[in-house]
């Protein structure tokens, strides 16, 4: 499977990325940032997916921001490993739509759910391009100690 992810996914190598669990199809790339493995996360209206209820049930930048503002999770400038904080990417398309919400584990790498595939753990840069864009946003909130 890793050769066909580095088909999808230009900047995966076999160095810079490994999967990490098998398929799944009970989750999604937003649950799984959010520490969800049980419901989709997704701004779907009457859907089979789960949204924060106070959230606007729109697929924008700001909105996806606010439902990981309804977990803790504030803006921040980097992608740099805090120490006591967990860190969260969301990358968009051209047109800013959101398309994916990475993890950061405690090692630095990341953490992505690939749709209702597996899981990988890669560098941040490995998931951009025509599939998920680029990152436009990364928030953090403090580790629960």
């Amino acid at each position: 499977m890793s050769n066909e992810l580095e088909s999808v996914f230009p900047h995966l190598t076999p160095l810079n990325h490994s999967i990490t669990s098998p398929v799944s199809p009970d989750y999604n790339c937003i649950a799984w940032a959010a520490g969800e493995t049980e419901r989709w996360w997704w701004p779907v209206a009457g859907s089979f997916a789960y949204w924060p209820p106070t959230i606007p049930v729109q697929e924008t930048l700001d909105a996806f921001i606010k439902a990981f503002g309804s977990i803790g999770f504030t803006p921040c400038g980097n992608a740099n490993i805090e120490q006591g904080y967990e860190k969260i990417a969301l990358y968009v398309d051209e047109n800013g739509k959101p398309t994916h919400a990475a993890r950061q584990l405690p090692n630095g790498r990341w953490t992505s759910k690939l749709g209702q595939s597996q899981d990988i753990e890669h560098e941040l840069d490995g998931l951009t391009g025509a599939v998920y864009g680029v990152v436009a946003q990364v928030l953090k909130r403090p580790i629960d100690e």
